[in-house]
Order: structure tokens, then C-alpha cells, then sequence
């Protein structure tokens, strides 16, 4: 694989794990983030640092991002030191951040008027995945670009697919965020009940997620719960605003989801008790306490 020039904008908990891979891959990185501390390590394996997205951008072949929420994605690529601005023409730009459809093909729009070309990736793993290059990469819009950049996916991740047009990619996400939801709620009460009949949650999730009741969730976050783990794999902030946009998106296509809405109201409590910045995998606790 040819060696590129990638500028690498957002070093968070996921962020980092898919541009260490992508600098060990052989690829020149140019790297930016809201907190510099977090780009440290990058650096030290020698990325290179830029005070804006811009900057970066415009020492780059491909600009990967992937920051916290669509407002930062729209100040990224649309900002005065922004994506847009400054990068070279025929770069691939690709958004991997969870965020809008309709954000998305703004940015394929405004890309194809300067002569760039846009995807929308999004990626379903958490920390485990991007750790292991094993995330799943759903993709939005135009297939020669998706062609380009497809190798630089497959240092990142294993189970990559481009689904239609700008914006497909994030519908996908969403789609895969609606199903989450449900599970999420699904292993904790299942665990709960565990618990109050007398058993070893431990010993259930060994049974229970090597059947038709496993899922990813059950067998990686539900044991981190039991353990009283909470760290951050994937914050509730983040899945909050997830399910934000999916019912939104479902609200314009006139569909009730009444699995979403429950784990929504759900995931309020968790925010409204200051777990924010909590793993996912807090709802057990929510659910704990109120059984107290």
C-alpha cells in the first residue's frame, strides 16, 4: 500500500487507537485536537502537530475526523481555520464522527464545489475495536472516492461497506445505534433478574452469551458493570446525543420507536446523575440503585 500524507483531526479514546494504527501502517501523519495533551502520544511516535484543522488539512492527501458532536463537526469543516478552507484540491475528506445525514451531504456538497471529494464513515467498536483495527466502517457517498480510501479503512477496521450516497453512512449508524439502545436495556435487566433469583451474574452471561441472547454488549460491557468498571469505552454523552439525532431522523420519516424513546428516558436519568463522562455500561448502575 503507498504510503500517504493523512491529517487526523479528533485523539480521543478512539480517535487515537485508529490514527496510531494508520502512523504504524507507514502513513505521514498530520495531526490536530482540542486538547493537545491528548495528541501526545501521536507525537511522540512522530505525528506531526497543527494549531487548526486547516492547518492540518492542508499538509494532507485525506483528512480523517472523528470529534464529539455535529457542532464540532460543522466548526471543523466549516470554520474560518476549518477543513474546507484549506484543503487541497483532490483531497478525500472523510467524517467518521457519529453526526447528521444532513450534515453530512453539507459537506459532500460544499467538498465537491472546491473539487474535493467526502465520505461519511462512521464506526461501531468502541475502545476494544479501535484498539484491535477491528471496527466496523459504514459509508456514505461517491464509490471512486470510497475506492481511495478503502485501504486506509482496512487499517482501521474489518467489516467496511459503502451504503448509497452522502449521508447513508450515518443513517446506517443510527440504525446500528437504535438496536443498541434496546440491548443496552435488554442485558441489564436480564442481569438484574440474575441477581435477584439468587444467581451468579458471571455464571449468566457465561451461559447466556453463547446463545441466542448474545450480543457484543452483553459479552464486552456487562462483565466491565459487574466489576464496577465504568471507564469510558464509548461516553454516555456521546450515545446521548446518538439516539438524539436517531429520533430526530425518525421523526422526520414519521416513525415511532418506542425501544429508542424507553432507552432514551433511561440514559436522561444516567446524564441527570452526573455520569456523562461514564461508559455506557453505567445504566446497570442506574438500574441497581433503583432497585435499592
Amino acid at each position: 500500500m503507498p504510503s500517504h500524507s493523512i491529517a487526523f483531526i479528533g485523539t480521543g479514546v478512539m480517535g487515537r487507537s485508529m490514527a496510531g494504527h494508520l502512523l504504524r501502517a507507514g502513513h505521514t501523519l498530520q495531526v490536530h485536537n482540542r486538547t493537545r495533551a491528548k495528541a501526545e502520544p501521536l507525537l511522540a511516535a512522530g505525528a506531526r502537530w497543527h494549531d487548526t484543522p486547516g492547518a492540518a488539512a492542508a499538509a494532507a492527501d485525506f483528512v480523517i475526523t472523528i470529534v464529539g458532536y455535529p457542532t464540532d463537526v460543522e466548526q471543523t469543516y466549516f470554520g474560518p481555520e476549518g477543513v474546507l478552507a484549506r484543503a487541497r484540491p483532490g483531497a478525500v475528506l472523510i467524517d467518521m464522527t457519529t453526526s447528521s445525514p444532513k450534515l453530512a451531504q453539507r459537506i459532500a456538497a460544499a467538498a465537491a464545489e472546491r473539487g474535493l471529494a467526502a465520505l461519511d464513515a462512521p464506526v461501531s467498536g468502541g475502545d476494544v475495536g479501535a484498539r484491535e483495527a477491528r471496527l466496523v466502517i459504514m459509508v456514505g457517498g461517491d464509490a471512486a472516492a470510497f475506492e481511495r480510501a478503502r485501504p486506509l479503512f482496512a487499517v482501521m477496521g474489518k467489516n467496511i461497506a459503502l451504503h448509497g450516497p452522502a449521508g447513508a453512512g450515518q443513517h446506517c449508524k443510527l440504525a446500528n445505534q437504535i438496536s443498541i439502545a434496546s440491548i443496552m436495556m435488554s442485558w441489564c435487566e436480564a442481569l438484574l433478574y440474575a441477581r435477584q433469583a439468587g444467581l451468579d451474574p458471571a455464571r449468566v452471561i457465561e451461559s447466556i452469551g453463547a446463545g441466542a441472547a448474545a450480543s457484543w454488549s452483553l459479552v464486552n460491557l456487562s462483565p466491565r458493570a459487574l466489576r464496577g468498571d465504568f471507564a469510558p469505552g464509548f461516553y454516555v454523552k456521546h450515545f446521548l446525543k446518538d439516539m438524539r439525532l436517531a429520533l430526530d431522523s425518525a421523526a422526520e420519516m414519521g416513525l415511532d420507536l418506542p425501544g429508542l424513546a424507553q432507552a432514551k428516558k433511561l440514559y436522561d436519568e444516567v446524564s441527570a446523575r452526573g455520569w456523562d463522562d461514564c461508559g455506557t455500561q453505567v445504566l446497570f448502575r442506574l438500574y441497581a440503585e433503583k432497585l435499592r
